[in-house]
């Protein structure tokens, strides 16, 4: 897996699992703009890598060109753009306030939004193709208690995946959605994992069981898709943690009944529950 001369932009790159993307693209010969909101932490990390930084917060069409000029001011072109910053705001819906849910679409799914946008504005321009590579999560894809901002943030992160990966095949330009589980600030706040997060210890239960562990178990996805080898990959939703290495589903209907001249609200009250309602889906992380 070798990226020599790709450069590549991570979001969030400061710490967490950006740091271990930025980390990772790095050590097989990518150079890398690491982008974050905290100046100390960007900076930091681009000190580590012996690259640069380029702070602020995404979200607007300003940071996210920011990024891209960047990248081609110091490296002279662009060709991985890994959409990972990421801010939290949980409250139940009766409890969440109009501010909770605008700051986090606005950084998840706007900020993916204007960022993929910039990026790809400047791959089609420069004619060699390239990757995007989204930063999805199990809330996305069954919902999470507590998260109606965050889950529909990423569950429009993974649909622009799929419609991206569309419009941009004959650019030759991969989109694909990581779905990572591990150690960081966000799941630091889940009880369940917070012990093992604090102990730097995860049995397999975890490491196996659900696919958690640190955020370097999930950089070599990273790598994968931002490789030649992943030329073929695009518009997927690819799970990562601890052990773990997934493909999740896209959504698809799983039973159908059929009804001469359409349904009625009492039709569909007496076929439901030995047809289409026989086996609900399940949601919900847990």
């Amino acid at each position: 897996m070798k990226l020599d001369g790709k450069v590549a932009v991570v979001t969030g790159g400061g710490r967490g699992l950006g740091l271990a993307y930025a980390r990772a693209l790095t050590a097989a010969g990518a150079r890398v703009v690491v982008n974050d909101v905290d100046a100390e932490a960007a900076e930091r990390a681009a000190r580590e890598l012996g690259t640069v930084a380029e702070v602020g917060a995404v979200g607007t069409a300003e940071v996210a060109q920011a990024l891209v000029d960047r990248a081609v001011a110091e490296y002279g072109r662009l060709d991985v753009m890994v959409t990972n910053a990421g801010i939290l705001r949980d409250r139940v819906v009766w409890k969440m306030s109009d501010e909770e849910f605008d700051a986090v679409i606005e950084v998840h799914l706007r900020g993916t939004f204007t960022c993929v946008r910039s990026a790809v504005r400047h791959l089609r321009e420069q004619g060699a193709g390239g990757r995007i590579i989204l930063a999805g999560s199990p809330a996305g894809q069954r919902g999470n208690f507590g998260q109606t901002n965050y889950a529909a943030a990423k569950a429009g992160i993974a649909a622009m995946a799929r419609t991206w990966a569309m419009e941009l095949a004959r650019d030759e330009i991969t989109v694909n959605a990581v779905v990572p589980n591990a150690a960081t600030e966000m799941t630091r706040t889940i009880p369940a994992f917070a012990p093992y997060i604090e102990s730097g210890e995860f049995p397999d239960s975890l490491r196996k069981g659900i696919g958690f562990g640190t955020p370097e178990d999930c950089a070599g996805l990273v790598v994968y898709l931002a490789s030649d080898a992943a030329a073929g990959v695009s518009g997927q939703c690819v799970g990562i943690g601890g052990d773990r290495l997934t493909l999740w589903s896209h959504p698809t209907e799983v039973s159908a009944a059929f009804a001469d001249g359409g349904w009625s609200a009492e039709a569909i009250a007496a076929a439901w529950p030995s047809s289409v309602g026989a086996r609900l889906e399940t949601y919900g992380i847990a």
